[in-house]
């Protein structure tokens, strides 16, 4: 006892003295105005992914990745006057996991119009849900109302596992398995439900809706398996469904029938399989034309109305319709639709019909929609990786701006971003509800470039990234990777606002053309698969060639911004030294725009500088001068004895800034205009130096 006392009194003693020391050390050490943080934060769930080979740091998909598919038969009847649906459906669930299953996560989104679920904003109207009445796994029956499920702590032993199902009256449902589903295995499911249509007369509906008993968008209308995959602990994706945040869905197949009255037009996910048994042979005719040309053709006009006339006769008609390697499937209906239908030609593809469904009243808003869909699909198709799917399908009704696979919920309006989500979830799976940004993010910044390319422009992304300076310190903003289903009062900046500015400020490293080429590459190596934030970053990162390791931690996990200045201007012996500051915590690159005399000496060549034209200069200085810890950098421009008569930082607005002005050399006496352009619309951003 004695000896282990001395022996611990000369540890605490060691201990002592090496605290002593190494305070007297760091005494003597002048430690860095910041500490730039230079690697991407790996979470538990990207670390398994790794380990696991599922997953990789070139950010494509493991030799060990994989997902579960989900193929489903459906059979729904559509009673309008009561405004309900009634459906059945068999699901294969294919377990292409290396666990096996003992329980199976049901998404019953239907239940968000529910009176008893948590949301996060108001719904049109308050239904009973989705009423699910019979269910079977493996040909056994279910038990719908089972006592609740009692927690087991310590010793005490939970019982076995019994075949049934909890949380029914909830967005999330679960149905424990007495026999799991083994790795590689596949489970047939077997289930009835019902639900009322929840009405939307005079307002937008939450992603669907009915106008009456006359129209009926329907979305979020059956019961869906949930996402398991291999990044979260346990596998299922079990996030409520609250309303603002969209989804994370399996691919899969679907084989749907859709019992509605004859006269109803119907457009859905997929390819209608019977037309001979729906449609008039007069509309069959005028469909057989649509890919002939570009222009656009009525093929169920306002005066056709009725059995025999909008559809084939008789009293109810059963619309087939078939879609593979899809996600999701949404169909709408109504007995007052004009169809009118014209083509898009796909980059090594060839031509698909794009159908638009649409009122009588609102043909006002929907005589672009053709073409502006049409040039959509062409031109993100070229952009990004050629459109997957045979066809879409444009549809009027309660809400005017929601999408699903080969099938958008829209007007004029909504129409080009609505098919930019063809790309991102449909083709490139993302999980919406927690990374909304690399849905809605990625797709308005890819909206910039399409209306620049509509209107015969070249694109012109200066202004975007600076702007996040104005935005960058609010309390109420989350951080891009916080799950989007919390994310507080600016959730639409988080998912759509925040991207653009990002990848404006990319662009502003790397290049624009680098970019795209880059994400082009992204979406086709995750094509019909589910990357995450950290596949992007790192493949982005391999694709670009260059470590951005720090440019995604800062974007990506925190709130803060450059806010670059340039402090003094000095000039001596031919030599001028710019003092630029950075007062965020957020590096970037130094990019100084140098205007010199229209005449004088020769202006000399630098390494690092670019002549625009005969008297301006573009000076760049790699992101890593502030690597060591500085908040300043002194820029030397060597150019000779020509005059500079203006010294811009950051001339391409680039880089988030709270306040431009202090940008130029010398000082202009009043602010620059982008600034207000800026506050009002970060999309209408521009750069006016």
């Amino acid at each position: 006892m004695f000896a282990r006392s001395l022996a611990l009194g000369s540890l605490v003693a060691c201990l002592a003295a090496a605290s002593a020391a190494a305070q007297s050390s760091a005494s003597s050490q002048t430690p860095p105005e910041r500490a730039v943080r230079r690697d991407i934060p790996m979470t538990n769930m990207i670390r398994r992914a790794h380990a696991a080979g599922t997953r990789d740091s070139t950010g494509r998909p493991g030799r060990n990745y994989w997902q579960l598919r989900t193929d489903y038969v459906i059979d729904a009847k559509l009673d309008p006057a009561a405004g309900t649906i009634t459906g059945r459906e068999t699901i294969a669930l294919h377990n292409a996991s290396p666990d096996s299953l003992s329980s199976i996560q049901f998404r019953l989104d239907q239940n968000i119009f529910a009176p008893n679920v948590p949301r996060l904003e108001t719904v049109p109207e308050i239904t009973e849900g989705m009423v699910v009445t019979r269910m079977t796994v493996n040909g056994d029956t279910v038990d719908l109302a089972p006592p609740p499920m009692r927690r087991f702590r310590g010793a005490a032993a939970a019982p076995a596992a019994t075949l049934a199902a909890y949380s029914l009256n909830q967005t999330n449902a679960r149905v424990t398995l007495p026999t799991p589903i083994s790795a590689g295995g596949t489970a047939q499911i077997e289930v009835e439900w019902n639900f009322r249509v929840p009405a939307a007369d005079g307002e937008r509906g939450l992603r669907m809706g009915r106008w009456a008993d006359s129209l009926f968008q329907v979305a979020q209308w059956y019961p869906r398996v949930a996402v398991f995959d291999d990044l979260r602990e346990g596998g299922w994706d079990t996030d409520p469904y609250l309303g603002p945040s969209e989804f994370y869905n399996n691919f899969g197949s679907f084989d749907v029938t859709l019992d509605v009255p004859a006269g109803w037009v119907v457009g859905a996910t997929g390819v209608l399989q019977n037309p001979d048994a729906v449609l008039t042979t007069a509309a069959r005719e005028r469909l057989a034309h649509v890919l002939d040309s570009d222009s656009v053709r009525t093929i169920v006009g306002a005066e056709e109305r009725g059995p025999g006339r909008a559809t084939a006769a008789g009293e109810r008609l059963r619309w087939h319709f078939v879609a593979d390697s899809v996600a999701d499937f949404a169909w709408a209906t109504s007995n007052q639709y004009i169809w009118e239908a014209t083509r898009a030609t796909i980059p090594g593809k060839g031509t698909v019909p794009v159908h638009i469904l649409y009122l009588p009243g609102h043909a006002r808003s929907y005589q672009d929609v053709g073409p502006t869909t049409r040039h959509a699909l062409e031109f993100y198709s070229r952009l990004w990786m050629p459109y997957a799917f045979p066809q879409i399908t444009v549809s009027d009704g309660p809400d005017g701006g929601m999408e699903y696979p080969m099938f958008i919920m829209s007007g004029i309006g909504a129409a080009d971003h609505e098919t930019g989500h063809e790309w991102w979830p449909m083709m490139v799976g993302v999980n919406e509800t927690w990374y909304g940004f690399m849905d809605e993010g990625f797709n308005q910044y890819m909206n910039r470039l399409s209306r620049f390319d509509r209107q015969g422009e070249q694109p012109n992304l200066d202004g975007l990234g600076q702007t996040y300076g104005l935005i960058s310190g609010n309390e109420t903003e989350a951080p891009l990777m916080w799950d989007a289903n919390y994310g507080g009062p600016m959730y639409s900046f988080q998912a759509y606002g925040k991207a653009p500015l990002m990848l404006s400020m990319l662009g502003g490293i790397v290049g624009d053309t680098a970019v795209w080429h880059a994400m082009s590459d992204y979406a086709k190596a995750w094509r019909f698969k589910h990357p995450s934030p950290w596949d992007y970053a790192f493949f982005m990162d391999h694709a670009l060639n260059r470590d951005l390791s720090w440019f995604w931690y800062y974007w990506l996990f925190t709130t803060e911004s450059v806010d670059g200045s340039i402090q003094n201007v000095q000039n001596a012996g031919g030599r001028t030294t710019v003092t630029v500051r950075q007062d965020g915590e957020m590096p970037s690159p130094v990019v100084l725009k140098v205007q010199f005399a229209k005449s004088g000496p020769a202006i000399r060549p630098m390494a690092n500088a670019t002549m625009v034209d005969s008297a301006v200069a573009i000076v760049r200085y790699p992101v890593d001068v502030w690597f060591p810890g500085s908040r300043t950098f002194s820029a030397v421009l060597d150019f000779g004895s020509r005059p500079i008569e203006k010294i811009i930082l950051d001339p391409f607005c680039r880089f988030p800034d709270r306040e431009p002005a202090d940008n130029v050399w010398p000082r202009s006496p009043t602010p620059p205009a982008q600034r207000a352009a800026a506050q009002a619309f970060f999309g209408a951003a521009s750069c006016q130096y």
